[in-house]
């Protein structure tokens, strides 16, 4: 009799990018031009589309063990067989072991998810989404520019937890470590320290262009 951990592993083609960190829920467009991605990419549209993205570290040329799963919606075949490709972000993942390193990655993976609680985390979530609001409102301030939050931005924890992580800029690392948590609310309160950092810098930026500016 299979057990559940056997059914969630499986082998999944890898693509290593650096400073890249996918969610799931969250869109990433790729340009393929490697001959050896190419290659995995004609594997993977003749199968069931999806590959696994993992965040890799230039510095010590190596990449992380936690990443998440993409699934290819679109594509387009440009000359020399280059591709452009449109993914959504699914399951996340944990690589067990590499079953193949050439012509590109192949690895052993499991599912993973967050655990569950039995704590009620709308309260926070609110928390988050007023602090992202307010860290747009000021910057939009700051660049005297408007910018505006899509409206369909997730209201479910979980999900606003991978929105907003997935939209972190130029912080590659802290994504990761947001991305390999396991705990909502872990992910929310760190989220809402990034976010109350942010605003404070912000907030006082705003202040010094209001008293400076004439």
């Amino acid at each position: 009799m299979a057990t559940s951990s056997s059914i969630a592993v499986r082998e999944l083609p890898l693509f290593p990018l650096p400073e890249v960190v996918l969610f799931p829920g969250r869109p990433l467009p790729l340009h393929i031009f490697e001959f050896r991605y190419r290659m995995m990419m004609n594997t993977i549209l003749n199968s069931d589309r999806r590959f696994g993205v993992l965040m890799w570290d230039p510095v010590n040329r190596q990449a992380a063990s936690v990443g998440c799963c993409a699934e290819v919606l679109q594509h387009q075949r440009l000359p020399d067989d280059r591709m452009k490709i449109w993914t959504l972000g699914q399951q996340r993942f944990r690589v067990l072991e590499y079953v193949r390193e050439k012509p590109y990655y192949v690895g052993l993976v499991e599912w993973i998810e967050d655990q569950p609680t039995e704590r009620d985390l709308r309260s926070k979530a609110t928390e988050v989404e007023a602090l992202l609001r307010d860290v747009v409102r000021l910057s939009a301030k700051l660049m005297d520019r408007e910018i505006e939050l899509p409206e369909d931005i997730p209201s479910l924890p979980t999900e606003l937890s991978y929105w907003v992580a997935g939209n972190l800029y130029g912080v590659a690392t802290e994504q990761q470590a947001l991305l390999e948590m396991q705990d909502t609310a872990v992910r929310l309160d760190r989220e809402a320290e990034i976010l109350t950092t942010t605003r404070n810098h912000l907030a006082a930026r705003t202040v010094l262009k209001d008293t400076f500016t004439p």
